[in-house]
This record gives structure tokens, sequence and C-alpha cells, in this order.
């Protein structure tokens, strides 16, 4: 445990530091070896070790390691009942177990310790939170859009369904070990133990210098979703009247990940982490991401007070798919930014797995880790802005330097050609992939001059067709121009809603790339 407050840091006597060292220790070796089970049981039934007269002393042996940890944990607590700055904060704690005033609340949150045992502060139940709701998540989970079969058209017979069963079975294994662990790497426990000082750095800035409070969120599934919110609502700046809700990569957390760029901003934060993710419980499949998101959006509407129409969602990388579930299923938020995000998860995994394994990955993508960002997106119709990458190593399907294999390309072709079907035909799409070519911003510029674009026709048409036929996409404007203006049309539109930065896909956002979308 690692406990302190902002002007002392708790100091273990003794007996507690050593027998937590032992515990430490153990806790690494056994999650080394759970990672390492499957090749530890081929390598043992190879050499024969797996036999009743071998594995029967191994037990005792085992057996007799458990009491000595069971031991060495009970001392553990001997040492920590022994210490007055320890018994001082589980007072506190079960004060506010019992009683969640603000007092107690403020209290405890000077503690930093295991998030297990931190109050529940907001749940998904909660009269107030599902007010505005249609209907609200079930304990099975909030609504997600569906993958549709591989083979439409095929009778869902007995003999076909045990057919597929073996299929199935291995989709379900792949995505419940290897799959879900190379997806989302922050949730593997030794990466976690690695970043845990740094983690708890970038905790302590939050809550000192930032005056974070944070908060434990409870989803429908029964998941824990540690969160952080830095309120900038009394500050004279204007945008801290807006809530930034930010989503983290895969192997991002919100102590040290996107939320500074906000923040630098001057905008109100919520940060959260990922099931699975240091503080927050659970396994971050798409249906328990849902379910935190929810919970999320929930607690800034409900607890916090904030307006979905003040309601911002950033997100990172794989962060895209919670964003723009929450934009699909919160349709009054005000707007939606994606850094460095993709259109859709299957030709991302396809580009790290062998060709042979092309079927069972598209399956098991579809079935169990179904990232479908594009389909969700273009079910909201506030303001997008996408921002490209141009160095992107990790979502381009080729190299970083074949810049129109990056999959942001492909996600806002597809949000224009949807919202806008008649201008992204044959010809603006064509203008618009050679815009996307473009690897700098002296490329761009030339290719907007060639065309001839003129910004102030492009609003005057878009802004008669809004006032004549209202703002809900798809719109048909375009149906009677030239090629020509539809063309011009189409890269002012993609100007519009994507941006390039000039970096690799991890590199911090600089502030002066955080901009506001773009809206008539």
């Amino acid at each position: 445990m690692d406990l302190g407050t902002a002007d002392t840091y708790y100091q273990p006597r003794a007996l507690e530091k050593h027998a937590d060292s032992i515990l430490a220790l153990a806790s690494v070796f056994w999650s080394i070896s759970y990672y390492s089970s499957p090749f530890a049981f081929f390598y043992l039934y190879r050499k024969g070790y797996l036999s009743l007269s071998k594995v029967v002393p191994f037990s005792h042996y085992a057996g007799t390691l458990l009491l000595l940890l069971a031991g060495v944990a009970c001392l553990r607590g001997v040492g920590r009942w022994t210490n007055p700055q320890y018994r001082q904060f589980i007072t506190i704690l079960e004060a506010t177990h019992r009683n969640q005033s603000a007092e107690n609340k403020r209290q405890l949150a000077s503690y930093n310790f295991d998030f297990r045992s931190w109050p529940v502060d907001f749940h998904w139940e909660e009269p107030s939170s599902r007010k505005e709701s249609r209907g609200g998540p079930s304990r099975r989970g909030v609504a997600l859009l569906r993958p549709e079969p591989l083979h439409r058209g095929t009778a869902d017979t007995l003999l076909n369904r045990a057919k597929k069963l073996p299929c199935q079975i291995t989709s379900y294994l792949v995505a419940h070990t290897l799959g879900r662990r190379m997806l989302y790497p922050g949730s593997v426990y030794l990466l976690q133990k690695a970043l845990m000082p740094v983690l708890l750095q970038g905790q302590a800035r939050l809550v000192e210098e930032c005056d974070g409070r944070r908060a434990k969120l409870l989803a429908c599934d029964g998941n824990e979703i540690d969160t952080m919110f830095v309120d900038r609502r009394g500050t004279a700046e204007p945008q801290g009247q807006k809530l930034v809700i930010c989503c983290e990569g895969n192997a991002g957390f919100y102590e040290v990940g996107c939320v500074s760029t906000p923040l630098e901003a001057g905008y109100s934060v919520l940060g959260w982490n990922h099931p699975g993710f240091a503080g927050s419980t659970g396994v971050p499949f798409p249906q328990n991401e849902a379910n935190a998101m929810d919970v999320v959006v929930q607690f800034a509407v409900h607890r916090l007070g904030f307006q979905p129409q003040d309601i911002i969602l950033y997100a990172w990388s794989i962060g895209g798919f919670t964003a723009t579930w929450a934009a699909m299923s919160y349709p009054d938020i005000s707007a939606v930014i994606l850094d460095a995000s993709f259109d859709d998860l299957v030709p991302l995994a396809l580009k790290v797995m062998p060709d042979s394994c092309r079927g069972l990955v598209t399956r098991t993508v579809r079935q169990h880790l179904n990232l479908n960002n594009a389909e969700q997106l273009c079910r909201y119709q506030g303001p997008v802005l996408l921002i490209r990458r141009t160095k992107d190593e990790i979502i381009t399907t080729t190299a970083p330097e074949d810049i129109m294999s990056n999959r942001g390309n492909d996600l806002l072709l597809k949000l224009l050609q949807h919202r806008y079907p008649h201008v992204m035909a044959e010809e603006g799409l064509q203008v618009v992939r050679q815009w996307l070519e473009a690897s700098s911003q002296l490329e761009e510029a030339s290719i907007y001059s060639r065309w001839e674009v003129e910004e102030d026709w492009c609003l005057s048409v878009l802004r008669s067709y809004q006032a004549e036929h209202g703002p809900d996409f798809p719109w048909s404007v375009g149906e009677d121009m030239s090629a020509r203006e539809r063309q011009q049309l189409a890269l002012f539109l993609a100007q519009k809603h994507l941006h390039n930065f000039e970096a690799t896909h991890c590199t911090p956002l600089p502030v002066q790339h955080f901009q506001m979308p773009w809206h008539l």
C-alpha cells in the first residue's frame, strides 16, 4: 500500500516494510507464472513431470509456500496495526464508508491507497441518473451496434451451428487470452506494476496542482471505474465552463495521458481509466468499455452538473471507440475530437497477424473485439474534428511514411460520404484522396489553391441548404452541382474536418492543436 498526504508521506515500520516487499515480489512471480503457464505446462508434459508421483510432492511444496505467505501477510497486518498513522487512516476510511459526507471525503482524498477500498461515489442506478435516458442500460450492458453475419442468407440450422462451434470456441479463446492483451496492453498487470511510480506521481500532480477530485463510479456490469475531475468553472476563462471527457489509448491512463492537453487549454476535464487499468476493475472488452463510458457521461451530467451541450468528447487512439459510442448514444453532446484514431479494427489486426490467420482474425474481431468507430461516428449529428498524425506508426497498415495507409483517412472518408453522399461521389472522393496524400502543409495548400476553392461560396451553399432542409445528416447538397463544384465543396469539407499534426502516434498533442471542431 502506498499511503500519504500532500504534505507528508506514510513511513511503514520495519516489519510492515519487509513483509510488504516479500508479498509484492510474490505477486510479480505469480503474474509471470500465470502468463507463462501454457508454455510451462507444455514443457512439463513433454518432460513427464505431470505424473501423479511428481505432482503430489510439488503440491506439498506449494501448500507450504502458501502458508508462509499467509504468515507474512499476518505480520504485515501486525506492523500496520502498531502504526498510529495507519490506524488514523483506517478510522477515516471506515467513517467515510459509514457516512460519505463532504468532510469525510475531503480527509480521505488526502490519502493514496488501494482503490478497491475507496467507497463508491456514483452508481449507474441512481434515480436521477436515468431520468433523461431512453430506458437506460440493463445489468447486461448498454446497447452496441452488432456486426452483420459473415455469411448472410445461410439458414441457422442445428447442423450449421454445430459446424460453426469449433471456430467460435477458437475465436473466444483467442480473444480472451492473447487478443485482449495485445489490444489493451495497459490491462496487463506487469506493465501496470512497472508504471505504478509514474502513475502515482501523475495522480498526485492532478490532485495537488490542479485540485483534481478522484471518484469511483459503479457501472451497470459491476465494474468500478476510476475517474479524476478537474473543475475550472470558477476561473475567469470561458472555456472552463465546458467539460472535456478524455478517452485514453490502449496503454494510456488518465494519470499520464491525454488529459494534460485540455487542462493546459483551460477546460474542465474528466479523465477515466479503462476497465482493468489501474484503479478500474474488469477487463476492457467493447461491452465493458461502453458500459464504463455510459456511467462516466451520467456522472458528468447528473453529479458534476454539466449539460450535454457543454460536454466535449476528446479521444486518443483506441479511445475513439468509447468516444464515438458516447456521441452516438448522447446526440446532444457538443463536439467530438478524435486524435490518431481509426475507422475499424479489422485492417489493423490483419496487419500484425500472419495471412494464414486472416479468417480467424476477422472472425475474432467481429465477434469479440469489434471496435467499429466509423459506424458509430456516422450516427452522430454534431461537429467532428479528426487529427491525423503524418508519421503515425501504429494506425498505418503499411509503413509510417505511407500516409495513405493511415486509417484516419478512411474514418474521414466514411464520415463525409455518410454526411454528404452527393458531394462525395466519384469526383469528390478522388480529389479528397489527392488532398489526403499531402504530407505537409505546403502540399495541402498547393492542392487547395489548384482547385480554386472559394470558402465564401462553400459556406453560402451549406448555410442555404441548412436553412431550407434543417441540420440532420445525410444531406442531399451537391445533387444539382457540376463536377467541379462538387470537388471544390468536397475539398472544403475535408479541410474543415481533418487537421494534420506532424508527429508519431504517441507524441503528446500540443495545446495549439487542440481546437474546437468546425460547425456552420
